[in-house]
């Protein structure tokens, strides 16, 4: 089998005279494209790779170094959601469990522990929903204690995250990307997307130091270093967050616009298990529910525990969309380690990669030059190959679950990482795509319905390229256009 697809990649360029005459051009088109931009300064020492797969007719009509591996970026998150339609399904809710353990007495008092116990929810007291930020799900969580006849606790609120290991992030993340919200890692039990918002206030000269205004939410345990300065107007956001997830140090370094009034930055936040126990205990405690003591791990089970609210989260298909469309790390890895929970017994980075590798074996598809560590593609360990990818795409065609875990990934022109992506499309072509981008990689994969109406899979990744990655972005689009015209 391997032999084979080598064998087609290596003759691509000459199928194109099996095709129609129309996708022949076509593809001559694309391939010129292709052999040009390879050929440019900004590619000279890069990586490159396209591939192209007709799905209806289960036929590659395009190759170039398309068994050459590459790091993939979020396109990792492809294979991830992908598993996750499958072994979950479209329907399932993530579950956060919160019960006690000991007696009430006469008086509502609880002599024991209220215990949260983490389902590994990506959503929970995330800001994205009116319903599931803060105020809102702790406001659901005390009616609930009251409801259980709970008027005061002698005793703690407990955080149990153990459905993941204790190692919230891959050991091959980089140290500029986990103080940063998209390095923010997994717990058992999530908070607030496991982030928090650093408001700053820029000086009035570019150059002088910028101050931080507020941090959001507020209430736990957090000291901020803060080195930024203020930079030029409509600079953006150039701020660079450092800290490990077990410390309440965070330092900012980097420039925020002086334009950018009540400028926010998003960072990831310091043991968030424990500071969604630290702020449900503090909203207890203002909503006439005294707690005795303070928010810590449950380190060990209790025995017996009642049961007082099994809260869910939103839908599986609703999580894998902002998985896809916004690119949102913290999604992803909470599936890939529930995926293993759920496979293998604990959800861990390694377990989710088996879980992932498993797929891919079960469906009979030749990975090799594959290698998938993470869940996010926040690994610069991952590897790809273009052929793979299309490969992988066209067998997800003729899943059950095929038309939610398309439309999970963005609609260019529309919405998500590609709203402001391929507005010169032909007319009746339609284009929905997986992103992808970190430092030196720029990666494109997805599916195109061509003017004929036949599905094409496709993917495009460059790395170690010399030019910005926004410059690289518009060169790869230009090829993706291309493609469309096939």
């Amino acid at each position: 089998m391997s032999y084979f697809i080598r064998l087609i990649s290596f003759f691509s360029v000459s199928l194109v005279i099996l095709l129609s005459p129309a996708m022949a051009q076509n593809t001559t088109a694309l391939n010129k494209a292709v052999t040009d931009l390879s050929k440019e300064e900004a590619l000279k020492h890069a990586s490159l790779g396209v591939c192209v797969y007709n799905v209806d007719k289960k036929s590659q009509v395009y190759a170039y170094n398309s068994q050459r591996s590459l790091i993939p970026a979020s396109l990792t998150k492809l294979f991830t959601t992908a598993v996750g339609f499958e072994k979950l399904g479209s329907n399932f809710r993530f579950k956060t469990t919160l019960a006690y353990d000991g007696e009430i007495d006469n008086n509502g008092t609880l002599h024991g522990d209220i215990y949260i116990i983490g389902g590994g929810d990506p959503l929970l007291g995330s800001y994205r929903y009116k319903q599931t930020v803060p105020d809102s799900l702790f406001a659901a969580w005390h009616r609930a204690v009251v409801a259980a006849g709970i008027r005061a606790v002698n005793g703690r609120v407990l955080y149990d995250a153990s459905i993941f290991d204790n190692h919230p992030l891959h050991d091959s993340w980089q140290w500029g990307d986990i103080g940063n919200y998209y390095g923010s890692g997994v717990s058992g039990l999530n908070f607030h997307e496991n982030m928090f918002f650093i408001y700053f206030s820029p000086s009035a000269k570019v150059g002088y130091p910028a101050t931080v205004a507020r941090t959001e939410p507020k209430g736990f345990a957090l000291h901020i270093i803060n080195e930024a300065v203020t930079g030029p107007a409509r600079s953006g956001d150039q701020v660079v967050v450092y800290g490990d997830p077990g410390s309440s140090i965070r330092v900012c370094s980097g420039t925020v616009p002086i334009d950018g009034k009540n400028f926010s930055v998003r960072a990831s936040m310091p043991k968030p298990a424990l500071a969604c126990a630290d702020l449900f205990t503090s909203y207890l405690r203002n909503h006439k529910v005294t707690v005795s003591g303070s928010a810590s791990e449950a380190i060990k089970k209790a025995s017996k525990l009642v049961n007082i609210l099994d809260y869910t989260s939103p839908t599986y298909y609703v999580i894998a969309q902002y998985a896809n469309m916004t690119s949102n790390n913290t999604y992803a890895e909470a599936i890939h380690r529930y995926l293993g929970y759920k496979l293998y017994g604990l959800g861990s980075g390694a377990n989710g990669a088996k879980a992932v590798r498993d797929f891919i074996q079960r469906k009979g598809l030749e990975a090799s030059g594959v290698v998938l560590e993470d869940g996010s593609g926040l690994s610069v360990r991952n590897r790809v190959t273009c052929d793979f990818v299309c490969r992988f795409l066209s067998e997800m065609t003729r899943m059950t679950y095929f038309d939610d875990y398309q439309k999970s990934m963005a609609l260019a022109g529309e919405n998500g990482t590609v709203k402001n992506m391929l507005t010169g499309l032909p007319s009746g072509v339609k284009v929905r795509m997986k992103t992808g981008s970190m430092t030196g990689v720029r990666s494109y994969a997805g599916y195109v319905t061509n003017s004929r109406g036949e599905r094409l899979a496709f993917s495009v990744i460059a790395n170690d390229y010399d030019c910005s990655g926004p410059q690289m972005r518009t060169k790869l689009e230009k090829i993706i256009l291309k493609i469309c015209e096939m």
